[in-house]
C-alpha cells in the first residue's frame, strides 16, 4: 500500500499527469482528425494473400477490447519510472509516433474489407458492435498495435516492475496484435508498421535527445512557477 501511495505522490510531484493527458489527446486527434479531409479520398486496401488465410475468431474481440485496460496500466507504470530520461523518452516517442500516424492517415488513407459476421453468440454480436462503432479506415499503421508495443517499451527498463510482468507485457502486446488480425480490424501490413513505428520513434528520441526538449516544453509553466517562488 505504501508503494502505491508513494507512486501516486510521485505522479503528482513530477506533474506527470500533464504529459499523460497530452499522449491521450494526441492519440484521439491522430486517429480522428484526418477524417475531416480524407473522407472523400481514395482509400487503399493493403491486404495481401497472407491475410486471406486468417479466419475471423469472434472471441478474440475480448483481447482486442481488453487492450484498453492494458494500455492504462502500462502507461501509468511507464510514467512512474525512477529514471526521468526514460520516462520522457517513452512519452515523447509516443507523441511523435502518433503524429507520424496522422501524416500516414492523411497521405495514405487505407481501408479493409470486413467479413459479414452471421453468428448469434455473444462474441459475434460484440464484434458486430465493434464494426458499427469503429470505421474501417485509418488503419496503416495500426495505432492499436503501436500503443500495445509502447506498453512493452514502458516497462521493459522499469526497475520496480518484476520480470514476470515484463514477460506478460510482451506476450499481451503480441496477443493484442494478433487479435487485430483475427477480428479483421487490421491486416498484416498495419500490424508490422505499428510495431516498427513504435520502436523506431523510441530509438530516434533516444539518439537525438528529443525527450529533453519535450520535457522542457511541456513543463515550461511549472518552471516559470518555480522562478516566481
Amino acid at each position: 500500500m505504501n508503494f502505491f501511495r508513494h507512486k501516486k505522490q510521485l505522479l503528482v510531484q513530477k506533474k506527470l499527469y500533464n504529459p499523460l493527458l497530452i499522449s491521450f489527446a494526441v492519440n484521439v486527434v491522430a486517429y480522428n482528425v484526418s477524417r475531416l479531409w480524407t473522407t472523400s479520398s481514395h482509400h487503399i486496401n493493403m491486404a495481401v494473400r497472407f491475410d486471406s488465410y486468417i479466419h475471423v475468431i469472434p472471441w478474440t474481440t475480448a483481447i482486442y477490447l481488453g487492450s484498453y485496460i492494458f494500455w492504462i496500466i502500462n502507461y501509468l507504470l511507464g510514467a512512474l519510472q525512477d529514471d526521468d530520461d526514460e520516462v520522457y523518452s517513452f512519452l515523447c516517442a509516443d507523441v511523435l509516433a502518433k503524429l507520424i500516424c496522422l501524416v500516414f492517415f492523411t497521405l495514405l488513407p487505407t481501408t479493409t474489407l470486413r467479413p459479414v459476421i452471421v453468428g448469434t453468440d455473444f462474441w459475434s454480436r460484440l464484434l458486430r458492435m465493434v464494426y458499427r462503432m469503429d470505421a474501417a479506415d485509418n488503419l496503416f499503421p495500426s495505432i492499436h498495435c503501436l500503443t500495445s508495443q509502447f506498453c512493452f517499451i514502458a516497462v521493459r527498463k522499469c526497475s520496480f516492475v518484476p520480470r514476470w510482468y515484463k514477460i506478460f507485457s510482451i506476450i499481451a502486446a503480441a496477443l493484442i496484435c494478433i487479435s487485430t488480425l483475427t477480428t479483421k480490424q487490421h491486416v498484416l501490413a498495419d500490424v508490422l508498421m505499428g510495431i516498427a513505428l513504435a520502436e523506431a520513434s523510441y530509438g530516434l528520441v533516444k539518439v537525438t535527445g528529443l525527450s529533453r526538449l519535450y520535457s522542457r516544453v511541456i513543463n515550461i509553466n511549472y518552471q516559470y512557477e518555480r522562478k516566481l517562488k
